[in-house]
């Protein structure tokens, strides 16, 4: 029998509460940014950590044996039976799913987080949309709690309310507010060192200074929901924004003789560009185009709002009403786009049966892109393991996934099993 949401979320809830155990997956098609590889195996430890991967099958038999685990045991060992196996999704752009927000509080931010788990997605960072500053230092609050509970929530990012009136999209423009010193002082000692990255536009009166205030507190500015030009934009860069939000969207596009933001965050390598492969935000020539002109750098994003995964129908985004219609959200007042309603499950999906992009490239886009974006990709105090890769070391994040559909059936992260 089916279980109800609410058994779902406190099934995932608890596991991420709980301790890591050791994993053993065989006769798997590895595939993550490093490549594919066919009969792959991965053991992890009872640290939830990657202690082997291979293709032989007697060191497959000493690595199990290594952890605990008897390699003829079928109730202990995995067969993937030719399932594709990936590192778990990372998302640093998403506010909700299950009819709730990241801003909704604890229950609200354990209802959403396993919306997005049981998809693959085993870690994310909780973006926060644009409210009061004494709002958000709530919400933001509420974040870092949760990060010392559960392995799977990296921290925060705020869309908002650094925002360019010109281009706030679904934001509420009363209260968006210019970055001085003062307010951002303000929201990082609410964060005790938990905000990831934070969407600034860089032509505020304060843009850039707030920029660098960040950056010198170890968060990563983003510049976007901007009406930038392409100095603006490399000032930004420059001055230690890492990250463009979500590209294309809520920003000045491409021009011959106004070039804008985007080439600014194409041409650095600095930059990591994230992109909401939904066919709705982005046409599929533009995804397939990102891919080719910023290469190893275009991480998939959802900016999920809290209708992900739900019927279509009246939502809020923030204090905001919201319809979605086909899957696609909008707020009531203007028609203007109040995020997506996407999952990374599907936009790897997309990108290889729809776009044609090898899987590689996808996986990685939803994988170890983002986790470098903040330097996950190697050791470090928030994720301790790294991220991004199946390899002895990385932290064990798997996914079992069909290969050809790519819908996800089995998850870990860090050991822990949540699907």
């Amino acid at each position: 029998m089916a279980q109800s949401r609410e058994q779902i979320v406190a099934r995932v809830t608890d596991a991420l509460t709980g301790d890591p155990s050791p994993v053993a997956i065989r006769g798997a098609r590895k595939v993550d940014a490093r490549g594919e590889r066919s009969h792959f195996w991965v053991v992890s430890n009872a640290s939830g950590v990657i202690e082997a991967v291979g293709t032989d099958d007697g060191e497959f038999e000493s690595a199990c044996r290594s952890v605990g685990i008897d390699p003829d045991d079928g109730s202990a060992v995995i067969d993937a039976a030719g399932r594709a196996l990936t590192p778990g999704y990372v998302d640093i752009h998403a506010h909700g799913s299950w009819e709730h927000s990241f801003d909704d509080g604890p229950e609200g931010i354990d209802i959403a987080r396993a919306g997005h788990a049981v998809h693959g997605t085993t870690r994310q960072v909780l973006s926060l949309i644009t409210n009061p500053v004494e709002v958000i230092c709530e919400n933001i609050r509420n974040v870092r709690a949760k990060m010392d509970e559960r392995p799977d929530i990296l921290g925060c990012h705020l869309e908002g309310p650094f925002l360019a009136m010109a281009r706030k999209g679904a934001h509420d423009p009363q209260c968006l507010i210019d970055p001085v010193p003062q307010v951002v002082d303000t929201m990082l000692q609410a964060a005790d060192g938990c905000i990831r990255q934070i969407t600034i536009a860089p032509e505020l009166p304060h843009g850039i200074s707030a920029i660098r205030q960040f950056a010198a507190a170890g968060t990563v500015p983003a510049v976007g929901h901007c009406d930038a030009d392409y100095e603006m934009a490399r000032r930004g860069f420059d001055a230690g924004a890492g990250i463009m939000t979500h590209m294309f969207n809520a920003m000045n596009g491409l021009h011959h003789r106004e070039p804008g933001p985007i080439p600014a965050a194409v041409e650095d390598p600095r930059v990591t560009v994230e992109l909401i492969n939904d066919g709705f935000h982005v046409d599929d020539p533009m995804v397939s185009l990102s891919f080719r002109f910023a290469p190893h750098r275009t991480a998939f994003v959802t900016d999920a709002m809290a209708a992900t995964d739900c019927p279509d129908g009246p939502y809020k985004l923030g204090a905001l009403d919201v319809n979605v219609v086909d899957g696609h959200a909008r707020l009531v007042s203007n028609g203007a786009i109040a995020g997506s309603t996407l999952l990374l499950e599907v936009a790897v999906r997309r990108a290889v049966n729809e776009l044609g992009i090898s899987p590689v490239e996808a996986v990685e886009a939803a994988t170890l892109t983002g986790a470098k974006a903040f330097g996950y990709d190697k050791p470090n105090p928030v994720t301790g393991a790294p991220l991004g890769l199946v390899a002895p070391g990385f932290a064990a994040d798997l996914l079992l996934t069909d290969p050809d559909t790519w819908t996800v059936e089995q998850v870990w992260c860090a050991g822990r099993r949540l699907k």
